[in-house]
């Protein structure tokens, strides 16, 4: 097993939680300093492991692996490949930046940060596991800290918001046990990395389509979305964060590590009908994001827009579009996570939302005008930015498939999504900041030293990304290598 990296990492968050859980009477400052020591530290032993990622050998690495539940032969057991180390990385970074973009709570402090610890401790879990009990624990212990997050700390309809995520990603649980327990009593193993069903029976295509739809819930595809963009407007800004960043992740990772990976014939039998899916759900939440007036809805509907091409990728079912589908998670999450922060700061800022009563904004904040600019040409696909990089990757990797007929066409159709992106981007750019003036925001401030640390961090990886996907499509290919 070697040094437990992969415990270490996942279970950081969790141990911090626990220590201010246990800590007498921590003053709010504490409280902070705290959770930003744990999510740092599990943010640079990610980085750590990355670089350790033996890139000759590809294939599972830091695997641990230790008896759990014999009688079911459940193991406790974690390694990670290229898809599961990129999202490990992009988990502990948008888990760092969250705990910085909560800084302003004044709420109970302590039980906020302890529940953010633990929403991160999970994500990580299940990025990082490789039984299917193991996965499905993870998975599904998520729920408890987004609830509570979203219900207590959270604005407008935040108790409506929280039950509707609860209910929609507990059905979605449900179909990924029933599928997980067929997997099971066909096979009689647990191990993903040992399950690969060729077949297209009517039970293999069954077990397909229960994991599929519970991660289709949490992609979000249409048309199982509507949860998003309530969740979305009531959460606080950091839970935006994770739940655009790296929660809706969970639905693609579930898709190419189970579905694709151990189900490869239904994969290939019905990838027109899932592609065709993705291509609506591209364009439907592009055409929707068109009339939205509220900032964080805007982005919640261009996340389902955006979460399309992620599954169009996957079921093109190239190594090429698996790498674009993958890359552009990553991208997603670390440009849809600085979205979410500018708009919690333009909402700090100017107590407003509502693209109609702003305007003028970036003569009083020049640099949260500049980043929320960065993040916009990034999200329309701007070449040099990351989101160039990954939506390149899997329209070329899409259309030079040949995984089904007219699937040029397909491809064709989505990106026809980044023309409307270019729309709905720019017009809310120009409304936004660079309309005429309104007096009521002559007296706002601009963002401040501590504010400027995780958008600058985020600005950085955008572009590095852009500039040189490789140091990530390296990594990404050796686990799409062996999928495909």
């Amino acid at each position: 097993m070697g040094f437990p990296y992969l415990s270490i990492i996942v279970f950081l968050p969790l141990a911090g939680a626990i220590l201010l859980a246990l800590w007498p009477r921590p003053s709010a400052r504490t409280v902070r300093l705290l959770s930003l020591s744990f999510a740092l530290v599990a943010f640079i032993l990610s980085i750590v492991v990355f670089f350790l990622f033996d890139r000759s050998a590809g294939g599972f690495q830091f695997v641990q692996m230790v008896d759990w539940i014999p009688s079911i032969n459940a193991h406790y057991f974690l390694g990670v490949d290229g898809l599961g180390l990129t999202m490990l990385l992009l988990t502990t970074l948008l888990g760092l930046v969250a705990v910085l973009v909560s800084w302003g709570i004044n709420m109970r402090v302590r039980e906020y940060f302890c529940w953010l610890l633990v929403l991160e401790t999970c994500l990580l879990g299940v990025f990082s596991s490789l039984d299917l009990i193991l996965f499905l624990l993870f998975w599904e212990f998520e729920l408890v800290p987004m609830y509570l997050l979203i219900s207590i700390w959270g604005t407008g309809r935040k108790d409506y918001s929280a039950m509707k995520y609860l209910i929609y990603t507990i059905l979605g649980g449900a179909m990924i046990l029933a599928g997980i327990l067929l997997v099971y009593f066909n096979t009689g193993t647990l191990d993903m990395t040992q399950i690969q069903l060729t077949g297209t029976t009517p039970i293999i295509t069954t077990m397909f389509f229960l994991l599929f739809l519970g991660f289709a819930i949490k992609l979000p595809m249409f048309p199982f979305h509507t949860w998003l963009p309530d969740a979305h407007t009531d959460a606080p800004t950091a839970v935006s964060v994770m739940l655009a960043g790296v929660l809706i992740k969970m639905g693609g990772y579930g898709m190419i590590r189970l579905c694709v990976s151990m189900f490869p014939g239904v994969a290939h039998d019905y990838a027109p009908i899932l592609a065709a899916f993705a291509v609506v759900s591209v364009l439907y939440g592009a055409a929707v994001t068109l009339r939205q007036t509220d900032l964080k809805r805007l982005i919640a509907y261009s996340s389902i827009s955006h979460m399309g091409y992620v599954l169009l990728g996957i079921f093109c079912l190239s190594e090429m579009s698996l790498t674009g589908a993958t890359l552009q998670m990553f991208s997603h999450g670390v440009i849809t996570g600085l979205l979410f922060a500018m708009v919690g700061l333009v909402y700090d800022k100017t107590h407003h939302r509502l693209i109609p009563e702003l305007g003028g904004l970036a003569r009083r904040m020049p640099v949260i005008a500049a980043v929320f600019s960065i993040a916009g040409l990034a999200a329309l696909g701007l070449p040099g930015t990351s989101g160039f990089a990954a939506e390149f990757l899997v329209f070329l990797g899409s259309f030079s498939s040949g995984a089904f007929r007219f699937v040029e066409l397909y491809t064709v159709l989505g990106i026809i999504g980044i023309v409307i992106t270019a729309g709905y981007i720019l017009w809310m750019l120009q409304r936004v900041f660079f309309g005429p003036p309104k007096a009521e925001y002559e007296e706002v401030e601009d963002a401040n030293r501590l504010e400027m640390v995780p958008i600058f961090t985020l600005v950085a990886v955008i572009l590095l990304i852009g500039v040189y996907p490789a140091i990530l499509t390296n990594v990404i290919g050796l686990g799409i290598a062996g999928i495909v």
